[in-house]
């Protein structure tokens, strides 16, 4: 190796390491930020600030000769930690948990581990019952062992089981208020309706997301009223703190929705990639050949591949309003066949120019600045 090619590595390991700390440096003034942010009773993100920062990123990157898209790539990943942390802080500072006591039954899960850590941070004292750690230390491993003497009991068990624990949930009438986490609420709705006949503080949510997600920027929690304020304010004023987008509806239109919103997005991977594994076409050969369309479908198709098919079976199957949006997608996928086969133009156009009127229709709400 050369001696000026060493010369030149040896810079470049100074330039990162400054890189580094320039963004810790970054981020303790980020962290100042949110204090002052809570002390005003502010919210966390500021669209417009956003937009100065990433204009003026791209600005300085034509400055000095680097391309504005790298700029401005490195200046939302900045922004986007910068959020996480300083949302967390906020949920921290306005937490309404200190003092009080939850349940999580099923809190080895990965969503029931995301809310233990979310009632964690806003002062909750959580207990957690999972029959999988059984012999783990502060874990119970059957729920209806404890006393149910809690302020806050949340069933984040699996479809079937969660209606099951909600039903007997119910006989036993606890106190505080009480909230599922299902995706779908076909499979917990006795449970639901017996706990509000039994007098109890029942409400029900559904977080879009993943149990992966740390900034709720964006992010959507559908609310369902049944009838007890007590519950939907606790439950609503869990997430106050955060960016997350707050949606009520109610217990039927949930599923109908759903069936569309998951059955279908699911339905349509499962059906792209098992395409794909039976065409006796090679991953890397599709791969090498592949456009962005593919790229951008192969990108979520593996998602959902990766996802647990035991709860994607339970997605599609025990979703009471399913057949409605399977019997569209059956349709929909029959009208586009026979227009190809048939050599139909005029079909076809009409199918995109279809979909493309019903797409623009759609508007995306964003948070208020």
């Amino acid at each position: 190796m050369s001696e000026e090619l060493e010369q030149l590595r040896a810079r470049l390991t100074e330039l990162d390491t400054e890189l580094i700390r320039l963004a810790a440096e970054r981020q303790r003034i980020v962290s100042e930020i949110g204090q002052s942010k809570i002390r005003q009773g502010r919210g966390t993100r500021d669209y417009r600030r956003e937009k100065v920062v990433i204009d003026t990123a791209r600005a300085n990157a034509e400055r000095f000769g680097l391309p504005p898209l790298v700029a401005e790539q490195l200046m939302q990943l900045l922004i986007r930690s910068s959020l996480t942390r300083q949302e967390r802080e906020m949920v921290m500072a306005h937490g309404g948990g200190s003092g009080r006591r939850a349940l999580v039954i099923g809190g080895l899960g990965k969503l029931g581990r995301w809310f233990v850590n979310f009632l964690s941070t806003q002062g909750y004292q959580v207990q957690v019952a999972d029959p999988a750690g059984a012999g783990q230390p502060g874990v119970e491993a059957d729920w209806q062992s404890l006393e149910l003497d809690y302020d806050l009991i949340v069933v984040a068990a699996p479809l079937k089981a969660s209606g099951e624990i909600l039903l007997q949930l119910a006989e036993k009438k606890p106190a505080g208020v009480i909230f599922d986490l299902a995706s779908l609420k076909s499979p917990v709705r006795a449970g639901l309706l017996a706990l509000k006949a039994a007098g109890c503080q029942v409400t029900s949510i559904h977080p879009m997301f993943g149990p992966d997600t740390q900034l709720l920027s964006g992010k959507h929690v559908i609310f369902i009223d049944l009838g007890c304020e007590q519950a939907n304010a606790l439950a609503h004023a869990l997430f106050r703190s955060t960016m997350a987008v707050q949606v009520d509806m109610g217990l039927e239109e949930h599923d109908r929705l759903i069936a569309y919103v998951l059955g279908i997005s699911h339905a349509i991977n499962i059906l792209f990639f098992s395409t794909l594994a039976e065409s006796g076409e090679s991953a890397d050969k599709l791969a090498r050949m592949s456009s962005t369309t593919f790229d951008q479908q192969l990108a979520v198709a593996t998602r959902v591949a990766g996802e647990n098919p035991h709860l994607y079976f339970e997605i599609q199957t025990l979703n009471d309003y399913r057949e409605e949006a399977l019997q569209g997608l059956e349709q929909a996928l029959a009208q586009l066949l026979e227009s190809i086969r048939e050599q139909d133009e005029a079909a076809f156009v009409r199918i995109m120019e279809q979909g493309r009127a019903y797409l623009e229709k759609r508007v995306v709400e964003e948070p208020a600045p």
